[in-house]
């Protein structure tokens, strides 16, 4: 369960490392208006920018199924597993959406999103199970 945990902490922080990325060692960086600046940035900038944005939009859905996994009493070493997969190919994702490999991001995106699902789809079974 600690894995899982440390997973969903993982999952949080990499839109930071995303953001990181985009921003590190680039001349006329505004901090003042990042949006804007970011707006304007072109090649692996404007990619990271993209995966910082996705990693927003998949950690609730991530989170919250690990959790309801672990509170309907999935076996927290399946969870954990599921967990790794999911950071693994979110990892995997943003290393690919950076080295512009679309076909890869893809498959790397998919993977993460069905290693979610299986959270809610094991979560729904325990339930009936109770």
């Amino acid at each position: 369960m600690v894995i899982s945990y440390a997973s969903v902490l993982v999952a949080g922080l990499m839109p930071m490392v995303c953001a990181g990325i985009a921003k590190s060692g680039a001349k006329g960086y505004n901090n003042h208006d990042p949006r804007a600046w970011l707006a304007q940035q072109t090649g692996f900038r404007a990619r990271a920018n993209a995966a910082q944005a996705n990693c927003f939009e998949a950690f609730p859905f991530f989170a919250v199924g690990v959790v309801l996994a672990l509170l309907t009493g999935v076996d927290p070493w399946v969870v954990d597993m599921l967990a790794v997969l999911f950071v693994a190919a979110r990892i995997a994702y943003v290393a690919c959406y950076l080295a512009d490999k679309a076909l890869f991001r893809s498959v790397f995106w998919a993977v993460g999103y069905f290693s979610v699902i299986a959270f809610y789809v094991l979560a729904m079974q325990n339930l009936q199970m109770a």
